[in-house]
């Protein structure tokens, strides 16, 4: 039985490789993957070697995905056919998986790819969390891409009053919007500081959330953030900083700064404020079951595996537009 699965054979190319999938173990099985998710700021970076994102080619993206479970070896227990299972799997149509590797999804086939998104909001969760937000901090996001969109939300969830949300794309903070902002803001626009002074009893933001990944971006967050505020660099930025006065913009200012990156989590146990990654998928497939953290107004695209490549094209170009872009598999299942 052959799969296919998405392929960077260089910089800047992407296609589609056909695979043999090997017979499972009697402690594996094989999952169908009904969609995946691209994780627009990673992938883009690392497929176009952006700073801070230098890969090898090949190489094979993605790590959020939605499968069934289609054979079980004979010694798995607690899987059968059919179970519909999340993983951090990447852009395939097929794979074989220790059951270790799964965690299981309650729903229904109308709303799987609203459960796509579990990866990409557990890593917006880790950052959100390191934030330690307290019920009726004002907290500002910067940047309402797919990962600061997320981070909105779980602010709320987690106390912010107000969340504001900004960005350069008066679209995008329209979807902020209807999905909770409390206010939008651009930065371009006059009177930005002043909206936000105001927005804040004219104190700043507690907290403020770097979800652009842009250098220039920090500059701004360092500049608006309140005293004594904190600081969260969600998106991985690409490139340096430059002209930062420490002593000017963090020192005398109290700032406290936090590093966001996924790859920092405890490995074994939770404790307060750091989660493992298990446990924060589990979370968000929860609340995404039960219509508690919305999902599916950021889906911008829908496009077939095997067209990944014209996907990918569109991520290249940056399209405002583009949110989240997800990969749909063996549609036919």
């Amino acid at each position: 039985m052959k799969g296919q699965r998405v392929i960077w054979p260089d910089r800047a190319k992407v296609d589609i490789e056909a695979f043999e999938l090997p017979a499972i173990k009697d402690d594996e099985v094989l999952v169908a993957t009904e969609c995946t998710l691209i994780s627009p700021g990673t992938e883009r970076a690392f497929l176009l070697g952006l700073p801070n994102a230098r890969g090898n080619y090949p190489s094979r993206p993605g790590y959020s995905n939605i499968g069934k479970v289609v054979e079980v070896g004979k010694n798995v227990s607690g899987y059968v056919v059919g179970d519909r299972v999340a993983t951090t799997q990447g852009h395939t149509s097929h794979f074989v998986a220790s059951p270790n590797r799964l965690l299981k999804v309650e729903l229904s086939d109308a709303r799987a790819e609203e459960m796509v998104f579990f990866n990409l909001s557990a890593i917006a969760l880790q950052g959100v969390r390191k934030a330690r937000i307290e019920l009726g901090e004002p907290t500002l996001v910067l940047g309402q891409g797919l990962i600061g969109l997320l981070a909105l939300q779980l602010s709320k969830m987690s106390g912010a009053i107000p969340v504001i949300a900004a960005d350069l794309t008066d679209s995008r903070l329209e979807l902020s919007k209807s999905i909770g902002a409390d206010d939008t803001l651009n930065p371009e626009d006059t009177g930005f500081s002043e909206r936000l002074a105001g927005a804040t009893m004219g104190k700043g933001p507690a907290v403020v959330i770097e979800a652009t990944g842009h250098p220039d971006a920090i500059s701004t967050a360092l500049a608006v953030a309140g005293w004594g505020a904190r600081i969260v660099l969600l998106a991985s930025t690409r490139g340096e900083t430059p002209s930062v006065n420490f002593y000017r913009d963090v020192h005398k200012k109290g700032l406290i700064l936090y590093g966001a990156h996924n790859s920092i989590r405890p490995r074994q146990e939770s404790s307060p404020n750091f989660w493992t990654s298990e446990d924060d998928s589990r979370l968000m497939l929860s609340l995404i079951a039960q219509r508690r953290f919305i999902v599916a107004p950021m889906i911008s695209h829908r496009v077939p595996g095997h067209d990944a490549p014209k996907a990918y094209q569109l991520l290249m170009e940056w399209n405002p537009g583009l949110l989240g872009v997800v990969l749909q598999w063996n549609s036919d299942m």
